[in-house]
């Protein structure tokens, strides 16, 4: 017993924090405009012709705009509204998710060996394919700061590596101690 009135407190609290369009009984409007499952037209009818009309086809009267005159509602199967709308949305997101590319960062040393080089430059190559844009700094340490052109020319062989699918974006810049460049995807 305590279960059974547990679960209907669920219903009616996920019910409520939807915002669901009102179907059938709970369209409050007295005279509607019906469309039909394929788009057409079938003209101005009461609430109870509606639903009747609905039932009859297994559809469900749904209200699509209820500030028209008179409100403009449709038959359709309600439960398949919904799942392709909430596909619809989570499509959307994965697409704005992959439009909104992120800045990724390395950092190299400028005593950077062969194969960490060659590591780095393949982890890098797979997000310019991706559409990332990339920021890659070197921070120099103690007598480095004498001979930051061998920073640079990492920096640029490093870009010339990449050069197949990325360009550069922000050429090496020295900002105090790090020294940084921007590559970008490539056109395509």
């Amino acid at each position: 017993m305590y279960s059974l009135f547990v679960f209907i407190m669920e219903v009616l609290y996920i019910a409520g924090k939807e915002k669901d369009l009102p179907i059938n009984e709970q369209i409050k409007h007295s005279q509607v405009m019906v469309i039909g499952p394929n788009g057409e037209q079938l003209g101005v009818k009461s609430k109870a012709d509606a639903l009747t009309l609905a039932s009859y086809a297994g559809f469900d009267l749904v209200l699509i705009n209820g500030n028209a005159n008179p409100p403009v509602c449709k038959l359709l199967d309600y439960n398949k509204f919904k799942y392709e709308k909430k596909k619809k949305t989570k499509e959307s997101l994965k697409k704005q998710r992959e439009t909104s590319a992120e800045l990724k960062e390395f950092r190299l040393s400028v005593h950077i060996d062969k194969h960490d080089f060659d590591t780095k430059a393949k982890n890098v190559f797979k997000y310019l394919e991706k559409g990332h844009k990339i920021k890659v700094s070197i921070r120099f340490k103690g007598r480095e700061m004498a001979h930051t052109e061998l920073g640079r020319d990492v920096l640029i062989r490093f870009a010339e590596v990449l050069s197949e699918v990325g360009e550069v974006e922000q050429e090496p810049k020295l900002e105090g101690r790090n020294m940084f460049m921007g590559l970008v995807p490539k056109k395509k």
